[in-house]
């Protein structure tokens, strides 16, 4: 897997994110090596090792639990992110080979001249489909077409036009279009590749899984060995339930980065909701940037303790 961007568009504030050798995009270990240095050059205080079970209202503030101690703040911000809860569609049957979502994917090998049912039609499905490809045989299954954007756009580009919709959306204008209107599917070089090659037609979504692998409505099946699914994931807000903050479609009213319903409380992270691609190294800086002023503020609405 790598990042759709460039490594000079992806660095979190402070310290650029050394470039990538060639002119390729930055793969994992490159991110990760990145994020490690980051962390010794500015000697974060990183408690490792510790489940936040719960953030309680307690005695004017907030009581933050977890499974081994606990700790009382005045504001909290919550920056568990998009990443950590994997999604699996809902799709009856007994499949009897391998199914694995996109986080425990580590690679083609061990599905070396295997089937395999890719099922995504995002960045990931198609990433994942174009790895397996040399080494496996592909279907690939996407709930409609894949929606590749142009080769010359990037996530920088997607970046800039999430905020210009933003923008344009809190000055009461026109919805300019977001980053759906362009497309799903980054198209970074390996997708690219197998792309032109042929190697990434698709099929629509299977009705259900027999135990030897997808079945359609129309009464065609496929016998596989391994299903992927590169179903996303959900947000993970189960340490903030007992605040009792989430609405009917499982978000929590924000205004910037703030809580609506809890001003102590700030989430950074989220996706658009909590800021333009707050979900991406490239763009999470600025939201940051606003969380950390506003606690500020209230801390210190006179402007006392100076910066």
């Amino acid at each position: 897997m790598r990042l759709f961007s460039p490594a000079r568009y992806s660095a979190l504030p402070g310290w650029p994110m050394p470039p990538y050798p060639g002119e390729g995009y930055p793969t994992a270990p490159h991110v990760v090596d990145y994020l490690a240095a980051y962390e010794k050059r500015y000697a974060l205080p990183i408690v490792r090792g510790e489940t936040v079970t719960s953030v309680v209202r307690d005695r004017g503030g907030l009581r933050v639990a977890t499974d081994t101690t606990s700790w009382d703040a005045a504001a909290v911000i919550s920056a568990t992110g998009t990443w950590w809860r994997p999604f699996l569609s809902l799709v009856s049957g007994e499949f009897g080979g391998r199914q694995l979502h996109t986080v425990d994917y580590d690679g083609p090998a061990a599905f070396a001249g295997q089937r395999v049912v890719v099922v995504g039609g995002g960045n990931s499905g198609a990433q994942i489909a174009a790895d397996l490809a040399p080494v496996a045989t592909v279907t690939w299954v996407t709930r409609r077409p894949p929606r590749f954007l142009p080769d010359d756009v990037d996530g920088r580009a997607l970046f800039d036009l999430a905020g210009r919709r933003a923008r344009a959306l809190a000055a009461g204008q026109a919805d300019p279009g977001g980053v759906g209107s362009l497309g799903d599917i980054v198209a970074v070089p390996p997708v690219r590749v197998a792309r032109d090659a042929g190697l990434l037609t698709h099929r629509p979504m299977f009705a259900r899984l027999a135990a030897d692998g997808p079945m359609w409505s129309d009464g065609s099946r496929l016998s596989v060995d391994a299903v992927v699914w590169c179903t996303g994931f959900r947000p993970t807000l189960g340490h903030l339930a007992s605040l009792g903050l989430r609405t009917a479609g499982g978000a929590i009213r924000t205004e910037g980065t703030r809580a609506v319903d809890e001003p102590r409380l700030h989430l950074l992270g989220y996706g658009d909701w909590t800021g333009p691609g707050s979900a991406t190294l490239a763009a999470v800086g600025p939201t940051a940037r606003a969380a950390v002023s506003e606690i500020a503020r209230q801390a210190d609405p006179d402007g006392r303790a100076g910066s």
